[in-house]
């Protein structure tokens, strides 16, 4: 492993020989794109304003990618360039570097969004979005090629798993008793909290997300596609509001960290964050006349 991180950092040296202070802008906000802010922004966009399901689907499956990548951060427990050389740091994480969070969860964004353009320049961006992040990535010392590769791999790996078998499972859900799917969802979630103890957060956001998306099409059918261009950035603008009430209010009621409770509040302030997000805010819309509902199927 030695031999693997010392070339690592040979690789990162190499790359940043193009260091300037431009294109080290450039880079800090290319990195972006792969970071949770871009996702909290093009979700709501999607599943409010252009397709629910295809909105939960990503949603959900991005989930699952980032609770895969904290995991094997915490098993492989791998250090960040700047780790061993300060020198290579033009930014800092607070987490482990293997695999990289950033093209991974780019390359399975992309990946299921180019099975939704359904168009070349969605496959195009599906491999030239995740290249350019990961390259990023490298430039600004947080990881190492190796980091950045295992990343790939594993976001365009999901997001092929997805296309090979997610529509026998969405059909096997479409099937399902909503108390079925709730059950499942409570599974998974209680899964991915022994997996992952210390991090309650996105078991919660997965649990809420999945939950409510289940009432949400037994009951509301909520239909995103419905509505003119002012009616989809109003519930933008609603249900982004909302989602930074219930996330804030939350954290103001929430007992402070260390607590004997806090684990179990923050997964239920995120379940409510995922909740509002899949039923709160399309419930409201409906309401307000701001969308319509889909037609029983």
């Amino acid at each position: 492993m030695d031999a693997v991180l010392n070339w690592g950092v040979e690789a990162v040296r190499a790359v940043q020989t193009l260091q300037s202070p431009a294109l080290t802008a450039i880079m800090k906000t290319l990195t972006l794109a792969g970071s949770e802010y871009f996702f909290l922004l093009i979700l709501p966009v999607v599943f409010w304003c252009i397709d629910e399901r295809f909105g939960v689907r990503l949603g959900l499956l991005l989930l699952f990618s980032t609770f895969v990548n904290g995991w094997l951060k915490t098993i492989f427990r791998q250090p960040r360039p700047y780790d061993l050389d300060p020198s290579l740091g033009l930014s800092a994480e607070p987490t482990f570097g293997l695999p990289s969070g950033h093209s991974q969860n780019s390359a399975a964004l992309w990946g299921l969004m180019a099975q939704g353009i359904r168009r070349p320049w969605g496959l195009i961006l599906a491999f030239a979005v995740p290249v350019a992040v990961g390259f990023s990535r490298i430039y600004l010392g947080v990881h190492f090629p190796t980091d950045v590769f295992a990343g790939w791999i594993l976001g365009w790996g999901i997001a092929l798993a997805w296309y090979l078998l997610g529509h026998p499972v969405e059909n096997f859900l479409a099937k399902s008793h909503v108390r079925v799917k709730a059950l499942l969802a409570a599974l998974v979630a209680l899964a991915m909290n022994v997996l992952l103890p210390t991090d309650t957060n996105l078991s919660g956001v997965f649990f809420g997300t999945a939950v409510g998306a289940a009432f949400m099409f037994e009951r509301v059918r909520f239909d995103a596609s419905t509505g003119d261009i002012g009616k989809k950035l109003a519930r933008l603008g609603l249900g982004l509001v909302g989602l930074l009430t219930v996330y804030i209010g939350g954290r103001l009621v929430s007992p402070a960290e260390g607590t004997s409770m806090y684990a179990l509040a923050r997964f239920v302030r995120y379940g409510l964050v995922g909740a509002w997000t899949s039923l709160g805010a399309p419930w409201l819309f409906i309401a307000l006349k701001l969308a319509d509902r889909r037609s029983p199927e």
